[in-house]
């Protein structure tokens, strides 16, 4: 893009909504405590971070985010971390669902939670609204899509991903025209038959530069840029979610165009997309990279002491700030803030969420009279594909493995969710307990 064009678009004329997601029951028992958003990720951040980064790095400095359910963590996380420049009009702020005289409903879906806000956004003078997902891993240049749309004429822009035939049932397949116009649109198809007219032909692969081998079909990334005036007419009516009602209501009606992005995307909303996209970090060549200070992912600094390893066997793994490794093995990890893990403790593909505090000598002695672990994990413990979710206390000799056992279990102490075991905040796991 030439520099000339990033010049002549006004940053001030652009505002961000971050969509924090309803009950966030995919990634249930993560979020039994905590909105969606502010689910830790990669150690020492939260998923909120991501959106939020994007919008920051592409110089977006006005920012609402919507949610719903459990927002106290997220509340407390964003107004630590984000905070502008007093002179300046940027801004990172929550809209939590509330109930009014005029309204006693909680948002709906994506479309009506923007719409529950409208009026609060359209007192900022803005030119483009920008509407981003809340559960998405992947980095993006979001200047360029609000280029593209300019330069395209559109009413509405949708970010759009080329994906495998295999990929298409989870998602928004649209189909296009030479120019880059939405001319079609289906929602999560399951009758591949359907998606016939929907493959990218190669005239319009060759346009977009999209280099991948075999069939591909254009996904909508959940990310849109509405026009001013179009949002509010496109929202004047009962409707409750972009992707199954807005976008293809407004095909018919307006102009609708399609960022094609291929970069890595991954959605995180569930817990096995979750589990995977944390391990792929502690790869040689990880899929996303955190490390690209271009476009660095901020988070909140909490000015932690570097981790202390006394003897660890370490081997493929992510350790953030604070935390204290005696003679343990760790292979293929993530091991979150504040982590604590005991002699000859054996993790094998396990996300630590960390935790929020450290605890203090007269707890840990009070506890362990009372035969309570303290946070963190003990000694001599073997813990596989399993997520230690955040202040967990776990034992002694404890064994931890969702082998053998039903892909999806509810137990007062854990939880199975797409064959990863999951610990949930706050637990207690006694010494010599097997799982």
């Amino acid at each position: 893009m030439s520099q000339t064009g990033r010049q002549s678009l006004n940053l001030s004329k652009v505002l961000c909504v971050i969509l924090g997601g309803g009950q966030g029951s995919r990634l249930f028992p993560l979020t039994k405590d905590r909105a969606k958003p502010a689910v830790p990720l990669a150690g020492k951040y939260r998923i909120v971070d991501i959106p939020i980064s994007n919008c920051i790095n592409s110089r977006f400095r006005r920012i609402y985010i919507l949610t719903q359910f459990n927002s106290t963590s997220l509340h407390s996380h964003i107004s630590r971390t984000y905070k502008f420049d007093q002179f300046s009009s940027g801004f990172v702020e929550i809209l939590a669902a509330q109930q009014t005289f005029n309204n006693t409903s909680w948002y709906e879906g994506t479309a009506d939670a923007v719409r529950k806000n409208l009026v609060h956004f359209m007192n900022h003078d803005f030119d483009y609204l920008l509407i981003l997902s809340g559960d998405q891993l992947y980095r993006m240049d979001l200047q360029e899509v609000i280029e593209q749309h300019r330069e395209t004429g559109a009413d509405i822009t949708v970010a759009t991903l080329p994906v495998t035939a295999a990929e298409t049932p989870a998602l928004g397949i649209m189909q296009i025209d030479a120019t880059g116009r939405v001319i079609k649109f289906l929602e999560k198809p399951k009758d591949s038959a359907l998606l016939e007219p929907f493959k990218l032909p190669p005239e319009i692969r060759a346009k977009a530069g999209i280099q991948a081998d075999g069939e591909r079909y254009l996904a909508s990334m959940g990310i849109y840029v509405f026009n001013r005036q179009v949002i509010a007419q496109l929202l004047d009516n009962p409707l409750s979610d972009f992707g199954k009602h807005i976008i293809p209501h407004a095909i018919a009606t307006h102009k609708v165009f399609s960022y094609v992005y291929q970069g890595y995307w991954e959605d995180i909303g569930t817990i096995r997309n979750f589990f995977e996209a944390n391990l792929d970090l502690v790869s040689e060549l990880p899929r996303f990279n955190f490390f690209d200070m271009s476009a660095p992912i901020f988070s909140r600094p909490r000015y932690l002491p570097g981790s202390k390893i006394n003897g660890a066997q370490i081997d493929h793994a992510v350790i953030s700030d604070g935390c204290i490794i005696n003679r343990a093995r760790i292979n293929q990890s993530i091991v979150g803030l504040r982590t604590l893990i005991g002699d000859g403790t054996e993790l094998n593909r396990v996300v630590i969420l960390g935790s929020d505090y450290y605890e203090a000598l007269e707890s840990v002695e009070r506890h362990e009279k009372e035969g309570i672990p303290r946070v963190g994990i003990g000694a001599h413990c073997k813990i596989e594909n399993a997520i230690i979710d955040k202040n967990a206390r776990i034992g002694s000799n404890v064994v931890i493995s969702p082998a053998g056992k039903p892909e999806n279990v509810d137990h007062e102490r854990y939880f199975i969710r797409d064959g990863i075991i999951i610990i949930p905040k706050d637990a207690v796991i006694p010494h010599g307990t097997v799982i």
